[in-house]
């Protein structure tokens, strides 16, 4: 009987629970696809968008590989991989889970003033914040900020702490890419005020602060690519408190001001604004 390495006892254990797992090798990769496979001589098994590992022997197609079968990864070729492993990973899509990894400080702050609480785990610079509901995946959605969810693959760390929630359309709204502006023909448009004046129902009037606040400075301080960086940043905004009522004309034109601080129009500060809330649904 083959004696079970520490990885691979984890990675049965994960397995039996329901998480689709993969070994990674030094340098935290998935392994190379076996001979038959590389290149794309198999026919584009890579692209696959369910877990599931390659009829080959090998432990192929990187995330793709990902099973919850003992037999496979009690498997020849799963077993030498698992001795020359490094870390167990995971196929959050697969598990119905999406990963929000958070690779610095900064983006742990911005997570804990932005996004609502969730099973976190400590990672070697930040933390992963898992929600239960997949999404596509994304990298760089925010400076230090990636989403690991459908074809896409994520390190087991530990179990975490905390209750895990559910996706949250703020974290799907990061991944939204600006839909094209609608350009009216110009004219005076006033700040399109929100039913507002309310008392947010689920957060503080601090948090609410807070989120303008940082709002405004993630549009003052991008560098590039600022029309998207306005239009997710409004998409964040809504997301959280669009439908609280508690967004006031004051909030919004502090929004607007710091979008025309970086040279955007106040038409265009407008059309981004209807834009997102067009995608919310507001």
């Amino acid at each position: 009987m083959t004696q079970l390495t520490p990885l691979r006892r984890v990675a049965l254990d994960l397995a039996a629970a329901g998480l689709p797992v993969l070994p990674l090798r030094p340098g935290k990769a998935p392994f190379g696809n076996c001979h038959l496979c590389a290149n794309n001589a198999c026919g584009g098994r890579s692209n696959m968008k369910t877990a599931g590992p390659c009829q080959c022997p090998g432990v192929c197609h990187a995330w793709a590989a990902a099973t919850t079968d003992p037999d496979v990864l009690s498997s020849p070729a799963w077993v030498a991989a698992w001795r020359r492993a490094v870390c167990v990973a995971y196929h959050p899509g697969a598990a119905g889970l999406t990963v929000v990894d958070l690779d610095d400080a900064a983006a742990v702050a911005w997570a804990r003033e932005t996004l609502p609480a969730t099973r976190t785990v400590e990672t070697t610079r930040g933390e992963h914040w898992i929600y239960w509901g997949a999404m596509s995946s994304h990298n760089a959605v925010r400076p230090g900020v990636d989403i690991k969810s459908t074809m896409s693959y994520a390190r087991y760390l530990g179990p975490g702490t905390g209750t895990m929630t559910a996706l949250p359309d703020v974290v799907r709204a990061l991944a939204v890419k600006e839909p094209p502006a609608v350009r009216p023909a110009p004219r005076s448009v006033p700040v399109p005020a929100q039913s507002g004046g309310g008392q947010c129902p689920h957060r503080t009037p601090v948090f609410l602060e807070r989120g303008i606040a940082m709002a405004e400075q993630r549009i003052t301080q991008a560098r590039s690519a600022i029309h998207a960086t306005v239009y997710r940043t409004f998409l964040a905004v809504l997301s959280t408190h669009g439908r609280c009522g508690c967004l006031t004309d004051t909030h919004i034109a502090r929004l607007f001001t710091a979008a025309q601080s970086k040279g955007e129009t106040p038409r265009h500060c407008t059309d981004a604004w209807n834009n997102a809330r067009t995608t919310l649904g507001l």
